[in-house]
């Protein structure tokens, strides 16, 4: 069976859906994954498949200049001609999905968030409700990743067939093993991983560390991630201050989650947010904005605490609510978010669901044997 991937980047590709393309090679499907040339891509090719440089521009929003990507969508799909689509992010999920149904292409997208302009209500709203509901009228299943996301597109009637809640992406719950909590002796550390713009927050978390280590110099605040905007003349003046530690992008997460007492996300907009997942794996409390995408990844009190998105004042208080809180209950609530992840999150979770839709086509597909289902 030939399976078509299409996503916009390969470090995320890799993280979060190697295990699902894995499966695929494992059981001899001819895999083929559209996605822009990245570091990730040499680590990709030692698990299989082939693999097509597709640049996608993430974050722009001109969709005459995105007529390249739908021609060069158009020329791998002929070429390849796959038996099944799969799709992640919104310009595959639209340009993929316009094209399975003009070609008759079975067709299964991940809904990974709707984006800025729908989550503000930007002029590009209904434009882009008509695109989806062009490229999602002939899907197979549509998987979304958050229950928002899933009520907006049914309130807007931008679904029509089947549909399907994933608990976002999951996590390895092997992967990301459960780290022992840092001494009591230790500093409190807060660590933020993500890219550094407007949208994730930084803003917020930059003016509420200012105020934190004024009232506690002992605390500190890590920051970890590509600077995608205008801030690095800050962080570095910040830096330099000491009020916090900018530690640029970090191919390997893991000692930084063992060393902080807490995961900050103060995101504006999640499909889900895989940070969470991935320090409530570790067994760290997660502190995050109360959205969509990263209200459900916690447990009010007993897994992390919430704050109001876009608002300083509420992050401030949440942060000096955290490092009062006796040393046995922040680290019970980091136990606490490593149960929760392999009881909700374990990604056998979502290639269950995968392998259960990619199963009904396999079997209408003369000679293709069902895939198993995940031990």
């Amino acid at each position: 069976m030939k399976i078509l991937i299409l996503t916009n980047s390969d470090g995320g590709f890799y993280n979060f859906r190697k295990e699902l393309l894995s499966r695929f090679i494992a059981e001899k499907h001819q895999v083929y994954v559209a996605v822009p040339h990245g570091e990730k891509i040499e680590a990709l090719k030692e698990l299989g498949g082939y693999y097509i440089n597709t640049p996608v521009d993430r974050r722009g929003t001109n969709i005459i200049k995105d007529g390249g990507l739908l021609l060069r969508y158009f020329a791998i799909l002929r070429k390849i001609q796959p038996d099944v689509v799969l799709s992640y992010t919104i310009k595959p999920n639209v340009y993929g999905g316009l094209l399975c149904r003009i070609l008759n292409i079975a067709y299964i997208p991940n809904i990974t968030g709707l984006g800025s302009a729908v989550e503000n209500q930007g002029t590009l709203v209904k434009v882009i409700q008509v695109l989806y509901r062009l490229s999602l009228s002939k899907a197979v299943c549509v998987f979304f990743q958050n229950k928002a996301n899933e009520k907006w597109m049914l309130g807007n009637g931008l679904i029509k067939g089947k549909y399907r809640l994933l608990p976002g992406s999951g996590v390895n719950v092997d992967e990301f093993q459960y780290q022992e909590y840092p001494d009591r002796s230790k500093a409190i550390t807060f660590l933020f991983m993500g890219r550094i713009m407007k949208d994730k927050g930084i803003e917020e978390l930059m003016d509420a560390a200012i105020y934190i280590k004024q009232k506690y110099p002992g605390t500190s605040f890590v920051l970890a991630g590509d600077c995608e905007e205008n801030y690095t003349g800050r962080l570095q003046k910040l830096t330099e201050k000491e009020v916090v530690s900018y530690v640029g992008f970090q191919s390997d997460v893991k000692p930084m989650l063992k060393d902080c007492f807490a995961v900050l996300h103060p995101s504006y907009h999640e499909g889900m947010s895989n940070v969470l997942l991935e320090a409530s794996a570790a067994g760290r409390p997660v502190l995050a904005s109360n959205i969509p995408g990263c209200r459900e990844a916690f447990d009010e009190g007993v897994t992390g605490l919430g704050f109001e998105p876009r608002n300083v004042e509420s992050l401030k208080e949440v942060l000096e609510k955290f490092i009062l809180l006796p040393y046995e209950k922040k680290r019970m609530m980091g136990i606490e978010a490593r149960r929760k992840m392999e009881r909700q999150f374990n990604r056998k979770i979502v290639l269950e669901a995968y392998l259960d839709e990619i199963n009904k086509i396999s079997a209408e597909e003369k000679g293709h044997e069902p895939i198993r289902s995940v031990n």
